[in-house]
């Protein structure tokens, strides 16, 4: 016997089932494919003009900075602006989505747009959410070739495009749309949620953003999307 099946063992001792139980399997098996929402906070059942506005205000909060935009077009020279304002170099990484590159970043001057995983010589990065969850302010991207996770955690400033139609009012919606998109056995490797900044406190309860990745997260709401 190897130890995990010595832990599963004892796990199933205490909860006093047997390792053949099939009216167990069956439960868990009919758990596993209904994927049943649980109790959902009330705070982001609202209109989606709302649940926008929520959305800006919970992210500020957190200390992440918003700008809002009539149409994805507008998103390339919101990232110039966003450089300029910082005295950042003209210059983003981003990945293969198709919504970054169908957007005219051509158009904006002098602009270096690279492409691929990122690298820690990159400063700024730019990827585009799955959705955005109102109640928390939070982003969730899912890592692949088209937003490389790399993007989310390497460069020192993270720029999230989110259209505003794919700002839902909680966690729950977020995770059934992810589920919908990509169907049972084929989820991506991973679904990362990101809330404001890196930050960290562990160090005399003293707030240290950029801690354990970007020290700044701004996000782009394309609101005609």
């Amino acid at each position: 016997m190897n130890a995990r099946d010595a832990i599963l063992n004892r796990i199933r001792t205490s909860l006093g089932a047997a390792p053949g139980d099939a009216e167990r399997r069956s439960q868990v098996e009919r758990r596993l494919a209904e994927a049943p929402v649980g109790v959902v906070p009330a705070r982001g059942q609202r209109p989606q003009k709302a649940k926008v506005a929520l959305f800006c205000e919970m992210a500020e909060k957190v200390s992440a900075t918003v700008k809002r935009v009539k149409k994805a077009d507008d998103v390339p020279r919101a990232v110039s602006a966003y450089l300029r304002a910082r005295n950042l170099p003209a210059a983003v990484r981003m990945g293969a989505d198709e919504r970054l590159k169908a957007m005219p970043w051509a158009a904006v001057r002098a602009l270096e747009v690279r492409h691929g995983p990122a690298d820690p010589e990159d400063a700024v990065g730019v990827s585009h959410a799955l959705a955005g969850i109102a109640e928390t302010g939070t982003v969730a991207l899912y890592s692949g070739a088209d937003n490389p996770t790399t993007v989310n955690f390497l460069p020192e400033h993270h720029i999230v495009v989110v259209n505003a139609s794919d700002i839902a009012g909680d966690l729950e919606t977020v995770l059934s749309r992810l589920r919908q998109a990509f169907g049972k056995g084929k989820m991506p490797r991973t679904l990362n949620l990101i809330t404001g900044p890196s930050r960290s406190a562990d160090i005399q309860q003293t707030l240290l953003l950029g801690a354990h990745g970007p020290r700044a997260l701004h996000l782009i709401v394309v609101d005609g999307a």
